[in-house]
């Protein structure tokens, strides 16, 4: 008897010990995940253009399809590759996010580039008047877009968040990055989908409402959000460039160049204390725009190589992919 009550009080000791270390793995995870919020703010923002212009009963699954590939970018890919380049290779993190950064600003200055009607774009090409752009393909080709931009916004995320984690031991570490990649996929695409589905909820409230004020509040909610969705689309469209111009100013800072940097973090504190209230956001305001300028500059100097050099090559290697 006294063996089993031995047993019983390991047990309870074990299980303790386990949820000390549980809570200890979501607190940190929540702290680390709130160092990350701008990027968690701007994968929100870019994802709802994803399913613009495609059918209501499709919104949700492509938004489904996106979530699990984000979740696979985080879990399967940058969580093992953070905490081994954390471990083993901090040096290779600077020059790997900035790659990132490019392409976002590639990508965010193409699609100005195409609003302003300047070139045609990466995906507009000779012989693709040949292809049938069946719904299929369509849904195939934005969820991927989709999930390669998530890829690169998720890096960095993942990476603030792993320097955010207190050091301890590799399988902590690794919990914790797992927790944070899952409470922030959930806010995000969770978000997403109630945004890409609010119209839908206004006009079930407009047709079904039971009362008077329901029913205008869903009238309202019908009108307002196609106005919304667009302007989200521009925002999602600043946030890439605002986010990749960040990373590249950012790393060429940890690479030893502190020059654009010290400069965009000097004119937002000159500006902003200039102003008595709201200094802090007025501050910051204007370093997210200097660095979405300086996004939009690099990405039209690399909209000619990506369409001219990088786009036919990979299109001759990989022709499915594109």
């Amino acid at each position: 008897m006294s063996g089993l009550l031995a047993l019983l009080d390991d047990v309870a000791g074990i299980a303790k010990v386990a949820a000390a270390s549980v809570d200890d793995v979501i607190g940190q995870a929540a702290k680390a995940g709130s160092k990350a919020a701008g990027a968690v703010i701007d994968d929100a923002a870019v994802t709802p253009k994803y399913v613009a212009g495609f059918s209501a009963d499709r919104e949700l699954p492509i938004i489904w399809r996106i979530t699990k590939g984000s979740l696979k970018n985080k879990l399967v890919f940058l969580l093992p590759i953070g905490l081994l380049l954390a471990n083993f290779a901090p040096w290779a993190i600077p020059p790997l996010l900035m790659l990132g950064g490019a392409y976002l600003c590639f990508e965010g200055a193409e699609k100005v580039a195409h609003a302003l009607g300047w070139g045609h774009g990466h995906e507009d090409y000779a012989g693709k008047e040949t292809e049938i752009e069946d719904p299929a393909h369509l849904e195939e080709q934005k969820a991927q877009g989709a999930i390669k931009t998530d890829f690169i916004l998720s890096a960095e995320i993942m990476t603030i968040a792993l320097s955010a984690i207190p050091k301890s031991n590799f399988w902590m570490e690794a919990a914790t990055l797992a927790a944070v990649a899952i409470m922030i996929t959930v806010a995000v695409y969770g978000s997403v989908a109630l945004i890409v589905k609010a119209d839908d909820v206004g006009l079930a409230l407009a047709t079904r409402g039971q009362i008077g004020p329901v029913r205008a509040f869903g009238r309202g909610l019908v009108k307002v959000m196609p106005g919304f969705m667009k302007l989200l689309t521009i925002v999602g469209t600043a946030a890439m460039l605002w986010v990749g111009g960040e990373i590249i100013v950012h790393g060429t800072a940890q690479m030893g160049w502190h020059g654009p940097e010290n400069w965009i973090y000097g004119v937002g504190k000159n500006i902003g204390s200039e102003f008595v209230s709201g200094s802090g956001f007025v501050a910051w305001l204007i370093k997210a725009t200097l660095h979405g300028l300086m996004g939009l500059a690099i990405g039209f100097v690399l909209i000619p190589v990506g369409e001219r050099v990088i786009t036919p090559i990979w299109r001759s290697v990989a022709p499915k992919a594109v």
